[in-house]
C-alpha cells in the first residue's frame, strides 16, 4: 500500500463512486493506482474549470462528496473560480493537486507553489500532506468537514513521494458523518412560533439549504399553516428552489434591488428567514436598508456565521432546517385558535389569487411575442416550458433570459429540479449539468445558457460527448454580455453606452456555437422557431447522447 492507494481506499470506503479529473505529471501515481482499480470512474476533463464544475453539479445533486483531481498550480488556478463558486454555494467539495516532490522543493522546482494559501480563502480546509502515515487521517477529515454544516469545499496537496511512498498498518476506514438533524434549542422556538402565530402579515423568506437539508415539505407545511408567502432568494444567490414552484404560496424571488426588496415587504410584520442569504446584493442602490425598519426577523440557519450576519433578529434558530422547521410548525398548530387559522386562510387565499394573476399575465405577454423575430427572450422560455416533463431538471445561467419565466409558469412542481447561479464565476452551469446528470441518469437535464457564460466553459462540452452523457444544452445567443449593459444603466452610468458599449459585444466576428460544439463530438442545431424549439428539447429526452441547440435571440 502507498500514499495514493490509501487515499483511493478511503474515498472507496466512504462511497465515493467518481472521480473528476485533469491529469498532469505530478498527478501520475493517481493514473497509476486507477490502472488497476475499477472501483472508481475517472471521469476526464479538458480543462479545470468545467471539470470542478461537474464535480460541483455531482456533488449538488447527489448530496455526496464530489472529488475533483486537478494538476499542481496552474491546474488550480485554472479551477479557482468554480471553486469560488463552490463556496458560496457550500458544496461538499474534496479538490486534490499533485506537489512536486519534497526532495526537489528547496530548489524551487517548475510548478511548486504554496497551493494551500491559494485554496485557503475559497475553502473549509486546506492542507498539505507529508507523511504518508497521515494520508487516511486527512482525507477521513476532508470529507467529514466539506459534509458537516455549513457544507463546502476542501483541499489537499499530495507530494509526488509521498503518493509514491509504502506503508503498512494505515487505518482505511471511510468518513463518518455525524447527524446533521440538529434541533433549535426548544426556548427559541417556543419564542419564534408564538411570534409568527400573532402576527398580522406573516412571511418566509427562503434559500438553497433548505432544499439541501430536504426540508421543502416541513417548509411547505409551516407556510401552509400561516398563510404565509414564500420568497425564494434573490437572483444572485437565487439557487436552489426551497419550495415547489407550482404551491399557490410560492411568491417568487426576491427583487434585484434593495429599495424594490423593501418596498415588496412593507407589508409584513414578522418574517422568517431560513436556509438564506440575508442578503448578497449585486449594486449599491441607495443608503436604506432592504429589510423595513417595522419587520421583526426570525432566522433559522445551520450555519451560525447567517443568524443576525447583516440584520438584528428578535429570534435566532441555530439548527437544521429540516428539523427546525418540522418543530416550529408542529409548536404553530399547538398555538393557532381558530381564528389565527382562518386568519391564514384568507391570507392564502389572496397568495393564491396574486400569483395566478400573475402567471395568466405573464402567458399572455408570452402569446403576444411568439411571433417576433429573432426569438425574444420570453418567447425562448416559454417553449421551453412547454416541454418540461414534472421529472425535468434545469440548471441555469442565463441570467437576462430565463428571468425567472419557468418558476412563474409553475415548471418546477419539484422543488430538487431547479439549479441556478450563487457564486456567478461564469462557465459553471455547463459543467453543472454534466455532473447533474451523472447523480440523477434517470430525470431529464437541460442546461440553459447564455453564449458569455457558454464560452467560458465549453471544454465540458467533449467529457459529455466522451461518456455519452445526455444532456441538453440550450444556448441562448444575443452576441452580447447583456448583463453588463442592463448593470451599467442600473448604475447610472453614461459614457458606456454612448461609446457603444465598448468591450461587450460578441458579434465581429460571431463565434460559432454550433460549429464548436461540433468539433467537441456533441451534435447541435440552430433553433429559430418556439414551436420547433420545444420540439426539439422533447425530442432529445429519449436521447442517449448529448445535444446543443443554439437559439439566436433579440438583441
Amino acid at each position: 500500500m502507498n500514499g495514493i492507494q490509501a487515499f483511493l481506499e478511503v474515498l472507496v470506503a466512504g462511497e465515493t463512486r467518481y472521480l473528476f479529473g485533469n491529469p498532469g505529471s505530478t498527478e501520475l501515481p493517481l493514473s497509476d493506482a486507477l490502472a488497476t482499480d475499477p472501483r472508481l470512474e475517472y471521469i476526464l476533463s479538458l480543462h479545470e474549470l468545467p471539470l470542478l464544475a461537474i464535480a460541483d453539479g455531482y456533488a449538488m445533486a447527489s448530496g455526496r462528496l464530489g472529488v475533483a483531481c486537478v494538476h499542481i498550480s496552474g491546474g488550480l488556478g485554472n479551477a479557482m473560480g468554480m471553486l469560488f463558486n463552490a463556496f458560496r454555494e457550500g458544496t461538499p467539495l474534496l479538490i486534490m493537486a499533485g506537489q512536486q516532490d519534497r526532495r526537489l522543493r528547496f530548489q524551487e522546482p517548475a510548478m511548486e507553489s504554496d497551493m494551500v494559501a491559494v485554496a485557503r480563502p475559497w475553502t473549509k480546509w486546506a492542507a498539505e500532506i507529508n507523511r504518508v502515515e497521515d494520508v487516511p487521517t486527512a482525507v477521513r477529515r476532508a470529507a467529514q468537514v466539506a459534509l458537516t454544516p455549513p457544507t463546502g469545499p476542501v483541499f489537499l496537496a499530495l507530494p509526488v513521494d509521498v503518493q509514491l511512498e509504502p506503508a503498512d498498518g494505515l487505518d482505511l476506514r471511510g468518513p463518518r458523518i455525524p447527524d446533521r438533524r440538529v434541533r433549535p434549542s426548544a426556548e427559541a422556538l417556543a419564542q419564534a412560533a408564538a411570534l409568527l402565530v400573532e402576527a398580522r402579515a406573516p412571511a418566509i423568506l427562503a434559500g438553497s439549504r433548505v432544499t439541501e437539508a430536504g426540508g421543502v415539505a416541513e417548509l411547505t407545511q409551516l407556510a401552509e399553516r400561516l398563510g404565509a408567502p414564500v420568497f425564494s432568494e434573490m437572483q444572485t444567490s437565487h439557487g436552489r428552489l426551497p419550495v415547489a414552484a407550482d404551491h399557490p404560496l410560492y411568491a417568487g424571488i426576491l427583487p434585484q434591488w434593495a429599495p424594490d426588496i423593501r418596498d415588496r415587504l412593507a407589508e409584513f410584520d414578522v418574517i422568517l428567514v431560513v436556509g438564506m442569504n440575508l442578503l448578497r446584493e449585486l449594486v449599491y442602490r441607495g443608503p436604506d436598508r432592504p429589510i423595513p425598519d417595522h419587520a421583526r426577523l426570525i432566522q433559522l440557519d445551520a450555519n451560525p456565521w447567517e443568524l443576525g450576519k447583516n440584520y438584528p433578529v428578535e429570534v435566532g434558530l441555530l439548527g437544521d432546517p429540516k428539523t427546525g422547521l418540522a418543530e416550529l410548525a408542529d409548536r404553530v398548530a399547538a398555538l393557532q385558535t381558530a381564528e389565527h387559522v382562518q386568519a391564514a386562510a384568507d391570507r392564502a387565499a389572496v397568495q393564491a389569487a396574486v400569483s395566478a394573476a400573475d402567471r395568466a399575465a405573464l402567458s399572455e405577454q408570452i402569446a403576444s411575442q411568439w411571433d417576433v423575430r429573432p426569438m425574444t427572450p420570453l418567447a425562448l422560455m416559454g417553449a421551453l416550458a412547454r416541454a418540461l416533463p414534472p421529472n425535468a431538471v434545469v440548471v441555469e445561467e442565463a441570467a437576462t433570459t430565463h428571468q425567472n419565466v419557468l418558476e412563474r409558469l409553475n415548471v418546477f412542481s419539484d422543488a430538487t429540479g431547479h439549479f441556478a447561479h450563487r457564486g456567478w464565476a461564469l462557465g459553471w452551469g455547463l459543467g453543472c449539468a454534466i455532473g447533474v446528470k451523472l447523480a440523477w441518469p434517470d430525470r431529464p437535464v437541460v442546461a440553459l445558457l447564455g453564449d458569455g457564460a457558454a464560452l467560458y466553459g465549453i471544454q465540458g462540452l467533449w467529457t459529455a460527448a466522451r461518456y455519452h452523457i445526455p444532456v441538453t444544452f440550450v444556448v441562448a445567443n444575443n452576441a452580447q454580455y447583456k448583463i453588463l449593459k442592463t448593470s451599467a444603466g442600473v448604475m447610472g452610468l453614461t459614457h458606456v453606452p454612448r461609446a457603444g458599449y465598448r468591450g461587450m459585444d460578441l458579434d465581429d466576428p460571431a463565434v460559432d456555437i454550433e460549429g464548436m460544439a461540433r468539433s467537441l463530438g456533441v451534435e447541435a442545431l440552430c433553433v429559430t422557431e418556439p414551436d420547433a424549439l420545444t420540439a426539439a428539447v422533447a425530442g432529445s429526452f429519449s436521447r442517449s447522447a448529448p445535444l446543443l441547440l443554439e437559439v439566436p435571440i433579440e438583441r
